[in-house]
């Protein structure tokens, strides 16, 4: 309801006479919804402006695939490279996909898990945001074997030749007639070919007390070609 202009002014004055605990009683009571409408629009604004501020761009993605590391190697996979290749750590990064793990086998008590990581990976590389993955043996069979690894014969440098590791690729395989109990038993046809780099005796490894062979394939649908063998060579000289 509109007030008259003397019921406006006999507010003003009654306003006017009120301690600041009054005050601030009397604007909360009124004028709340605006006031908490206000802070939520301001904390919003802010939230958005502090990630784009502190977003960084990704130079490569690098996933670590039932392999665990300690701080000192995962800092040196990520932000010991981006200094490298003379970028900003504050404004440049290599992503990581964490705590990922990969089995064949549906006993293992992390079957979910295992298909959760699967799901995860699939679509990272659907999405072309996946370059690298840092492996186990076990993993780097599931990888080769799906024929997801960039075949690295052609791309072998004199430091990276003697590392250079083959695995097998399906070719052709009964695997959905089989899983159908339309064939008596599961047939492949496979070839094998190189493509991993066996990266276990290199320093930054050997030094950090992993428990087995650690193996790095490049995605084969990677966009990003120029960074990922600058990373093969930042690896090698370290």
């Amino acid at each position: 309801m509109k007030l008259s202009p003397q019921e406006r002014a006999a507010r003003r004055e009654a306003f006017r006479r009120m301690d600041g605990r009054q005050k601030a009683d009397y604007i909360f009571a009124y004028y709340k919804v605006p006031i908490l409408l206000g802070l939520v629009i301001l904390f919003i604004t802010a939230s958005v402006a502090r990630r784009q501020l502190t977003k960084k761009e990704p130079v490569l993605y690098l996933a670590l695939v039932n392999i665990s590391v300690g701080d000192a190697l995962e800092n040196a996979l990520s932000v010991g490279f981006v200094e490298w290749d003379g970028e900003n750590p504050k404004k440049k990064e290599v992503y990581l996909y964490r705590d990922l793990y990969l089995s064949d086998d549906a006993s293992v008590v992390n079957h979910e898990y295992a298909y959760a990581s699967r799901l995860k990976l699939l679509g990272a590389i659907n999405t072309k945001h996946l370059d690298l993955l840092l492996m186990n043996r076990e993993s780097y069979d599931i990888f080769s074997r799906s024929g997801y690894l960039l075949e690295l014969s052609g791309w072998a440098s004199v430091e990276t030749e003697p590392y250079l590791t083959e695995n097998a690729v399906i070719l052709s395989d009964n695997a959905i007639e089989y899983n159908l109990n339309e064939a008596p038993e599961y047939e492949e046809i496979t070839e094998t070919v190189c493509n991993a780099v066996d990266v276990s005796a290199l320093p930054l490894f050997r030094d950090a007390g992993l428990s087995s062979s650690v193996y790095l394939g490049i995605v084969a649908n990677s966009q990003r070609s120029d960074a990922v063998f600058r990373y093969l060579s930042y690896l090698f000289k370290r």
